[in-house]
């Protein structure tokens, strides 16, 4: 902290602002500066901790000899120099006052008299100022918000901790979020511990800085470790989890965790306890192998504890609030210097001293030397410094308690304290106990105090007020100014909203005004409040430092509004902050925040608001609510009405409500009206009723058609009277009205209150509003009722939006009505809202006359006279004027504004030309269009001269005969004649072709699209209205269509109606013809249908309605009900007129629904649909049928024209295949099905539900025989030579073999198929596999039987030609010349397919006359090759081809091949060709035969060394054991040749079995002592059955060369594998069988080392020198993986990298696929080389590591790349490796082993975690050797200790395995510790153990006593095996 200067005021208050500690350590010192706080580096804490260093050097001294401590004391005051010297500069010029070099600094140093021998003159400080990132100080939580923790820091700073710096994230626990939860973690007043971890600048307060605090214990504990922790150490921990016996806590560091007791604290605690919370503890215990560290927790015990003294330890040790012994120093200026912990010093601030109200000779109570505890207050890692507190509620771990509160006012506070230039220390005289308090020199006065300890004297009273609380220190902070005493307003807990306060303004901004009021508390002024109105520019009426009146508005946390709005301010009504004090009829003042279109939002205070409907804001008729009000605009409102619990309040800005009397106008009454105004939103009108009234009609209410209510207003003028007006709801002095003649017609039937509505009855209303999930329809006033999207429309797909609008007039179904919730349901659905009158049509007519009135009000001619000239059916007389493509256009001579119009369709076939004068009927007149619509059709203009040749006196006498002929509701038959918009003009032909009119719309579905219309089209329509004046004069109708079918007036026609049932005989008139059915009509207007299957009985025609023409009447029967039709609302009768059917009907046996069909049965029907893939068939009206496309026909040709061939109607007769369960859909085939087998049970056929959920896959293929003719589709060309897919089927598909593509051997037989092509096939098997799938092989050879078609002539003439294939292998004969396609290629030779079962092999060596040096080009995959057979083997169906040409010598050849030359006891000579395990296979001189030595028939002594005693090549004699003439075997021996026929035959059975392989070797499959070898060979077999590459030539004798001396497993010769065995019981069992496994690896071993130095011994004789040389060699031994590493590093010595990743390459394709040891190798070898030339070598090795695990075993794979990375030192890929090792071969001891091991090799931590992770995931069986071994690699690399714990683990649980005990005993004997090795020896022969166990161990002490050479304890070993003995006997 910085000296003040007394002489300077400015400086008064550097108290809380000086300099960082002392002037001089802003800048820090260099590392070579050392000092008493410093931690001991390495160097310095090695010699310390020798003996001549003093263990407890005295407090403030140093260990540094005297030498030392000059030389830093030189170096130190250097450097201070220097800065002084650079300082002296930078002020030059500058006066400087009182600046004296002489005296010492003033903050001195903080290092005692080890750097500069003068003490420092202040005691540290923190300030804002010299606060820094990387701190660690205590501080107390003052306040706990959801996101955020406000940490109260020593000498009154404050800090904040985000969320997610509160709690360190566990890794791996899956924590949740704290956020939110931080109030159930920590509570206010709770110490902790932080640290500082950034500083940033406040932007509202200019000088201010926040500081972010981080409560990580990750941060704090930073430098801890397991040896840091001591026993007794107080720690701070999270809890982690909350277990059974106690919590589990988390230090923040991973190396180690805690664990917190249950029995350690109360129970009442536990219950607090809560996970993520903070607790201190002290160490009771450390565990450091499971790294535990036991704490107890007890309150008094931590609080007690101190920090124990200990040698070299570091700062990072020192932890806030950790509690130190300490002896005082020395005494500063402002507080104490204390030394600590032996080599630490800090100092003490007189704010933080034992005495709460420290005088001024508070120096007097620490005298030098004096013993206190004390608690750390901060640490400063970067200048080391530590602050520390005697306030002895801190030291006690308690938080000072606050007894005072901010604003109190104390009027004899007693001054205890006055410091020079700084401040006053007062006793606030609280309750219970009295309170510190200062006051700093800035606020004891307004103006400034020259000398404080003049004005004011120790133990004096003076009125003090409390303005602040500093909680870490407990100490409060005053003010003595007399403003402070005169303001209202002093904290945010005095401001109460509508309080009027005088503030200052500091800042004004876009967003409004920062004011400040006299006690210092600071408020916003918001741009809307800071005027009545909008101001552009706020800062020129606000003035920053000017003094204004608010009103507070509101005050949340912390955050205070206030207005400065004038009539706010000034207001003298009530104010309104509460929701509580709302009473109905309560007058006070508001500010709008919103307008919307139904009301106002009102503000009040304190955050209250309330709505305003429309209704109650006093605004004129027509007005618009925004342009009247403003937001923002000061409102005076009356409350209506209020509910607090749901904070709603509805206001009125109406003070004196007018209401309506109710006497003059009534709800739903009928008024008339006067346009006063035509607005935007509608039409005001006035009332003609009692009083002066206002009413408005709104746009949408003008009218119930959308259209004519915007043409109605456009053409009205004020003064137009509305005769009949619906008053449908009063607000205030306004009527709502509406002119919609729906709703004036039913207003005495609307409902305006709940109780009228009933459910079930259609109530007339209009749609209010819109939303996605229904619409609201009103009736009478505000009553509404909801309809739900669901039944709002029949459609559930068309939008809500697009089919109703608002204000649309409806017809509402009212489903249900809740009198508790005040709901109505209801249904807007068309099918049950439709209109049964016809007021939606003459509401438009009566509408279209009053515009067409209006349009003509102002007009001079006549007004309307000339429609009287136009009647209805009257005929004109009219001049024909243009002629256009719809119509011609005419005109009329006395009205030359009036036009006329006749379409196309009303001229009914004549001819006109224009200018001639023609006689016209009058349709339709368009008043207000001025548009008369004419029809020039007979039956009009003649019904016309009918009516004008009667006379006048007739007249009546017609009107009645019209009259009676039309009623009412009567059922009219109508053609339409003219469609309009909205309407049809239609004609009743019936009734003397009558005029009438219908609506093609209705009110529900207005927006809909509507049902089209074409002229003549007949309809059916109800007669609603005769003409009449409130028509128009017009006949109105209602379309069936619209409406529900009416019941007509006469009876006689309800009865025909209810007559006609099933079974019924009508006569009918054909309409219409279909392809698939016949429309007829019958009776009076019903409708009927004849399907296509009910005109013929049995028999089936091409065209079965050729014979009937539209208009005939047949007779026909009614065989079933009315259904719906095509357009889904006509209804058909269906009808039949088959014979049977009209003489016999029975109704039961018309329902073929129930027939059962037979698989096989014949049936007929006729095509109504067709696609690609099927035809649809109807075979009668219940029945359909489906072919699929490859069941038409056979031929490709026909299946092309698939759809030509089925069109719609054709005729056709299948097979039933299948059918459905509910016989409505079978599956045809055209062909005959043939004999069914046993797989169709009782003659049904399968169910095709059954087929299509594959419950027996042979079902699918019944119908399929081997040896059919089927069409098919290619699905798919197989690559190479796998063939055709051929679809045959809709899910059955054949194969087609390579060889069945063509009749004759074309080299390209896939040329002239392409997929999607269809082809004609041959089933040439059917088989099922295992799996239940059947497989289909097919041929295309058009030489088979039934594959001959048209152009069978053209195949025979090339019949020659055609190459017979090879079906059995009986069939082949040495020398027989073949044909085939190459399948497969390798290095080797090939394979050829002869045809669809047999396959023949090809060695290289018979590919060609010539040396072929790549097979893989000459032979390409698919290339046709002609040879000869070379021989044939029946049984294991192996045949071997030559291509090589026949030679001179070849006739002889076949003599070599004989069989019958050799005799059982020759004896013969022969060259080895194969060295195999179980024999050797030798070539017999002179032939081509090999045989087949087994190894019991090898001479003595060779048995074990086979591979070394005889290599290939090699001469060697034999004698012919066994000749198998049929099986072309030869058996060998080569024992006791010399003895004559002396032949054993015991062995020829082992050899019965032999197969010969593709490659040329004999199977012994048979052998069962050589078992694994033959397994190896018959694998292979089957491998190049599956078109794998086939292993060719020879193999090679194996050599196993470790390439580049790279092991693949360290840990094969461990101690372990050698004697542990979980199947081993007994020692002896044990003993024998571990030397047999070690004999047998030994040997192993010896037989690898000779054959490899045999090879050595080759190459040395004769080292390859060149390319040339080196591939002679591979050649010879093309299998020896030695051979070729030497090859590539040849080429490597050439420093060709390239060459030899070819040849690496090239051995990996070479060497036999049975070699997996040679091809690791090579492997291997690669991964060399790629790590040492790779670019970049990491990326290349995985590609080749990647390659390695498809052809190797990828365990091998993964440890041979390990053993690269470790050998070549990359750690940290070896480490990479070792993970994915260990997570994919999880359950491999070995993998896991490695895993430890390399942790120990590495000295890492985490041995014991992987150990654990093994067990977890190891088979319980492998735990044993795992641990074990564990143990082992412990004893040998790691910590002998874990290894014995290990050891003594596994024998507590297996107390009795000696293999155990051994190998324990053998690990502590290597180490050589002799007691520990004897007393475990004596706990193992203590063991009840068996006798031979016992004597195991017995013998084993012997041997290691013996070998120490001590004769007592020799002795003693053996008395104890003696007296064992004897008790065992005893």
């Amino acid at each position: 902290m910085a000296a003040p200067s007394l002489k300077k005021k400015s400086q008064n208050r550097k108290m809380e602002g000086g300099s960082k500690f002392n002037k001089e350590s802003k800048k820090s010192f260099k590392s070579k500066k050392k000092d008493s706080n410093d931690v001991v580096p390495p160097e310095a804490l090695a010699l310390q901790l020798e003996d001549d260093v003093p263990d407890f050097p005295r407090g403030g001294g140093s260990s540094l000899s005297k030498r030392e401590r000059e030389e830093i004391r030189a170096e130190v005051d250097a450097e201070f120099e220097a800065e002084e010297r650079v300082l002296m500069k930078r002020k030059k010029g500058k006066k400087l006052q009182n600046k004296s070099h002489s005296e010492p600094d003033e903050l001195g140093s903080l290092f005692g008299d080890g750097l500069t021998g003068n003490l420092p003159r202040f005691a540290n400080k923190i300030t804002l100022k010299n606060i820094s990132p990387g701190m660690k100080l205590w501080g107390v939580v003052a306040e706990v918000n959801e996101k955020d923790l406000v940490i109260s820091l020593p000498w009154g700073l404050r800090g904040l901790v985000r969320s997610i710096d509160a709690l360190d994230p566990v890794l791996g626990d899956g924590t949740e979020d704290i956020e939110g939860n931080l109030p159930s973690i920590f509570h206010v007043g709770q110490l902790v511990s932080c640290t500082v971890l950034q500083l940033d600048d406040d932007k509202k307060d200019n000088g201010k800085r926040k500081i972010w605090l981080s409560l990580h214990l990750s941060l704090l504990h930073k430098g801890f470790s397991l040896d840091a922790i001591q026993e007794g150490m107080v720690l701070t921990a999270y809890v982690k989890s909350i277990e059974d016996h106690g919590y589990i806590l988390h230090f923040g560091l991973p190396s180690f965790m805690g664990f917190l007791p249950k029995n350690s604290q109360a129970e009442s605690r536990h219950a607090e306890m809560k996970a993520g919370q903070l607790l201190q503890g002290i160490v009771r215990s450390i565990d450091k192998t499971r790294k535990v560290v036991y704490l107890s927790s007890e309150p008094d015990a931590v609080s007690k504890c101190v920090m124990k003294d200990l040698k070299g330890i570091s700062i990072d040790l020192l932890i806030p609030g950790m509690m130190v012994n300490a002896r005082v120093q020395s005494t500063l200026e402002n507080g104490i210097m204390l030394s600590f912990l032996t080599y630490f010093t800090g100092t003490v601030d007189v704010l933080h001293l034992q005495n709460a109200f420290p005088t001024s000779n508070w120096k007097d109570d620490y005298n030098n030397n004096k013993k206190v505890n004390a608690r750390i207050l901060f640490i400063d890692p970067s200048t080391r410094a530590v602050g520390l507190t005697l306030n002895q509620h801190l030291v006690h771990n308690n938080t000072p308690l606050m007894h005072v509160k901010v604003g109190d006012i104390y009027d004899s506070a007693k001054v205890v304290r006055v410091d020079k230039g700084l401040g006053l220390l007062l006793e606030i005289p609280s309750t219970p106990v009295s309170t510190p308090a200062y006051v700093s020199i800035s606020d004891v006065a307004e103006n400034e105090v020259g000398k404080l300890e003049k004005k004011f004297k120790e133990g004096s009273k003076i009125r003090v007020r409390i303005l602040g609380y500093k909680h870490l220190e407990g100490l409060a902070t005053g003010i003595l100014k007399a403003s402070a005493f005169e303001g209202t307003v002093f904290t945010h807990s005095d401001v109460k909203p509508g309080m009027i306060v005088r503030a200052k303004i500091l800042a004004v901004d876009s967003f409004g005004a920062i004011v400040q009021f006299p006690g210092g508390v600071k408020a916003l002024c918001p741009l809307r409040h800071m005027s009545e109105f909008e101001i552009a520019k706020p800062r020129k009426k606000f003035k920053v430092g000017a003094e204004l009146v608010f009103r507070v508005l509101g005050c949340k946390s912390k955050r205070i509004t206030v207005t400065h709005k004038k009539t706010l301010v000034k207001s003298k009504l009530a104010i309104l902050s509460s929701y509580v004090d709302v009473t109905d009829g309560l007058i006070t003042h508001g500010w709008i925040t919103k307008i919307e279109k139904h009301g106002c939002f009102v503000h009040f205070y304190n955050g209250v608001q309330g709505f305003a409907p429309r209704s109650e804001l006093g605004l004129e008729p027509g007005d618009d609510a925004g342009s009247v009000y403003h937001a923002g605009q000061v409102v005076k409102c009356r409350v209506l009405s209020s509910i607090p619990a749901s904070h709603r309040i509805n206001l009125s800005f109406i003070m004196k409500p007018t209401r309506v009397s109710e006497e003059a106008v009534k709800l739903g009454s009928v008024v008339a009206g006067v346009v006063e105004k035509v607005a935007p939103f509608g039409v005001v009108v006035y009332i003609n009723a009692k009083g002066y009234m206002k009413g408005t009609i709104s746009t949408e209410h003008l009218a119930d058609h959308h259209d004519q209510a915007s043409l109605l207003k456009s053409v009205l003028k004020p003064g137009y009277e509305f005769d009949q007006l619906l008053v449908l709801d009063i607000e205030s002095n306004n009527l709502i009205l509406s002119a919609k003649y729906s709703l004036v017609k039913s207003a005495q039937h609307l409902p305006s209150d709940l109780s009228q509505i009933h459910p079930q009855s259609i109530v007339h209303g209009y749609i209010c509003n819109l939303i996605e999930t229904g619409c609201f329809v009103r009736f009478l006033g505000r009553l509404t009722g909801f309809s739900p999207r669901s039944k709002a429309m029949d459609d559930q797909r068309a939008q809500l939006a697009e089919a109703f609008y608002l204000g649309q007039s409806i017809r509402s179904n009212i489903i249900d009505v809740n009198s508790e919730k005040n709901r109505i349901t209801v249904s807007l659905k068309q099918s049950g809202c439709s209109s049964t009158d016809a007021s939606f049509l003459q509401g438009y007519f009566q509408l279209e006359e009053k515009i067409a009135e209006l349009q003509y009000s102002d007009s001079k001619g006549p007004d309307l006279k000339w429609v009287e000239g136009f009647k209805i059916g009257s005929v004109i007389e009219t001049k024909v004027q243009e002629s256009k493509e719809v119509g011609i256009v005419v005109s009329f001579d006395n009205y030359n504004d009036v036009l006329g119009f006749i379409t196309l369709y009303q001229l009914g076939g004549t001819k006109v030309e224009i200018g001639s004068t023609v006689q016209a009927a009058v349709l339709d007149v368009a008043k207000t269009e001025h548009l008369v619509d004419l029809s020039l059709k007979p039956e009009f203009l003649d019904k016309s001269r009918v009516k004008s040749s009667n006379s006048q006196t007739n007249k009546k006498k017609r009107k009645r005969e019209v009259s009676k002929s039309l009623e009412v509701h009567q059922t009219v038959n109508a053609v339409v004649e003219i469609v309009k918009e909205n309407y049809l003009v239609l004609s009743i032909p019936e009734h003397n072709y009558a005029i009438g009119y219908a609506s093609v719309s209705d009110y529900n579905i207005q927006k809909l699209p509507q049902k089209q219309f074409f002229n003549g089209q007949s309809v059916i329509a109800t007669v609603m209205a005769l003409p009449s004046p409130s028509t128009a004069g017009r006949l109105l109708l209602l379309l069936k269509s619209i409406s529900d079918p009416t019941e007509t007036s006469s009876s006689k026609k309800a009865k025909k109606k209810s007559s006609y049932n099933v079974g019924s005989l009508v006569q009918a008139e054909i309409t219409e013809k279909k392809p698939l059915e016949m429309r007829l009509k019958f009776g009076i207007g019903f409708r009927g249908r004849i399907h296509i299957t009910e005109v013929n009985d049995d028999s089936i025609l091409d065209d079965p309605f050729a014979n009937f023409r539209i208009g005939q009447t047949v007779t026909a029967r009614i065989v079933a009900k009315a259904s719906k039709g095509d357009n889904k609302k006509m209804k058909l009768w269906e009808l039949s007129i088959k014979p049977k059917i009209l003489t016999d009907f029975c109704e039961s046996g018309d329902k073929m629904s129930k027939c059962e069909f037979s698989s096989g049965q014949c049936v007929a029907g006729y095509v109504y649909k067709v696609d690609d893939e099927w035809a649809w068939l109807t075979i009668s009206r219940h029945v359909n049928a489906q072919l699929f496309v490859l069941d038409s026909a056979h031929e490709p040709s026909e299946l092309q024209e698939f759809q030509k061939r089925f069109f719609v109607g054709k005729a056709v007769r299948g097979h039933v295949l299948s059918h459905k369960k509910d016989n409505t859909l079978l599956r045809l085939v055209l062909h005959p099905l043939c004999a069914l087998s046993s797989r169709h049970v009782d003659g049904k056929v399968l169910n095709m539900d059954d087929a299509q959920n594959g419950v027996q896959h042979f079902n699918v293929t019944s119908h399929i025989q081997e040896g059919d003719i089927v069409g098919g589709r290619i699905s798919k060309i197989l690559p190479n030579v796998g063939g055709l897919l051929v679809q045959i089927g809709p899910h059955l598909h054949g194969r087609v073999h390579f060889t069945e593509l063509q009749d004759t051997w074309v080299p390209d037989p896939l040329s002239g198929y392409h997929e999607g092509k269809f082809v004609k096939c041959k089933v040439l098997e059917i088989s099922q596999s295992v799996r239940g799938t059947v497989h289909i092989d097919l041929s295309l050879c058009f030489s088979l039987d039934g594959m001959l078609s048209q152009n069978s002539a053209e195949l025979s003439k090339n019949a020659d030609a055609l190459t017979k294939r090879v079906e059995k292998i009986e069939d082949l004969h040495p020398d027989t010349v073949v044909q085939g396609y190459v399948k497969n290629v390798t290095s080797k030779g090939c394979f050829i397919m002869l045809s669809r079962k047999i396959d023949a092999k090809i060695l290289i060596s018979n590919l060609s006359d010539e040396y072929i040096d790549n097979p893989e080009k000459e032979f390409p995959i698919g290339k046709l090759v002609i040879g000869r057979v070379l021989s044939v083997e029946p049984l294991s169906k192996r045949v071997e081809v030559t291509l090589k040409k026949l030679s001179a010598s070849s006739a002889a050849e076949s003599e070599t091949n004989n069989l019958s030359s050799l005799h059982v006891g020759d004896i013969i000579s022969g060259r080895i060709k194969r060295v195999e395990s179980y024999g050797l296979f030798i070539t017999i001189d002179h032939t081509n035969l090999v045989g087949l030595c087994h190894v019991s028939e090898l001479p003595d002594g060779c048995v074990d060394n086979i591979e070394t005693k005889y290599g290939v090549g090699e001469m060697v004699t034999a004698r012919i054991l066994k000749v198998d003439e049929e099986r072309r075997r030869i058996s060998l021996g080569m024992k006791n040749l010399d003895l004559g026929n002396d032949i054993n035959i015991l062995h020829l059975k082992a050899e019965s079995d032999d197969t010969i392989s593709e490659n040329g070797t004999i199977d012994d499959s048979g052998s069962k002592p050589h078992a694994s070898s033959s397994v190896g060979i018959q694998d292979m077999d089957i491998e190049s059955e599956n078109e794998e590459c086939p292993v060719l030539a020879q193999a090679e004798s194996r050599a196993y060369i470790p390439p580049l001396d790279v092991t693949l497993d360290d840990m094969e010769h461990s101690d372990v594998d050698d004697v542990i065995d979980k199947n081993k019981e007994h020692t002896g069992e044990a003993k024998i069988v571990g030397e047999k496994k070690r004999r047998e690896k030994k040997a192993k071993e010896e037989r690898e080392q000779e054959i490899r130095a045999a090879e050595e011994r080759l190459l040395e004789k004769d080292i390859p020198r060149t390319a040339d040389e080196f591939e002679k060699l591979v050649r010879s031994s093309p299998n020896s993986s030695f051979v070729w590493i030497k090859y590539m590093a040849f080429m490597l010595n050439l420093a060709d990298v390239e060459k030899a990743r070819l040849i690496a390459e090239r051995a990996l394709r070479t060497i036999n696929i049975r070699e997996e040891n040679e091809k690791l190798n090579i492997w291997v070898a690669y991964f060399n080389l790629e790590n040492e030339y790779g670019n970049p070598p990491e990326e290349a090795v995985k590609k080749v590591f990647q390659r390695a695990l498809q052809y190797c075993d990828p365990k091998k794979v993964h440890l041979a790349l390990l053993g690269v990375y470790e050998r070549t030192e990359q750690h940290s890929l070896a480490d990479e490796l070792l993970e994915r090792m260990v997570k994919k071969f999880k359950h491999s001891c070995k993998i896991w082993l490695r895993r430890v091991q390399r942790l120990l090799k590495q000295e890492q931590d985490g041995v014991q975690s992987v150990i654990q992770r093994a067990l977890l995931c190891l088979p319980r069986h492998r735990h044993i050797k795992f641990i074990s071994q564990s143990a082992i690699l412990e004893f040998k690399c790691g910590v002998p200790d874990r290894g014995r714990s290990m050891f003594e683990g596994i024998l507590r649980e297996y107390p009795k395995r000696t293999d155990l005990w051994s190998v324990y005993l053998d690990q502590e004997i290597r180490l050589g510790d002799v007691d520990v090795t004897r007393s475990l020896f004596e706990r193992a022969i203590s063991l009840s153990l068996p006798p031979k166990k016992m004597k195991f161990l017995f013998k084993k002490y012997l041997e290691y006593e013996k070998s120490l050479g001590d004769e007592e304890q020799i002795d003693s070993v053996r008395q104890k095996a003696m007296e064992y003995v004897e008790n065992t006997l005893a």
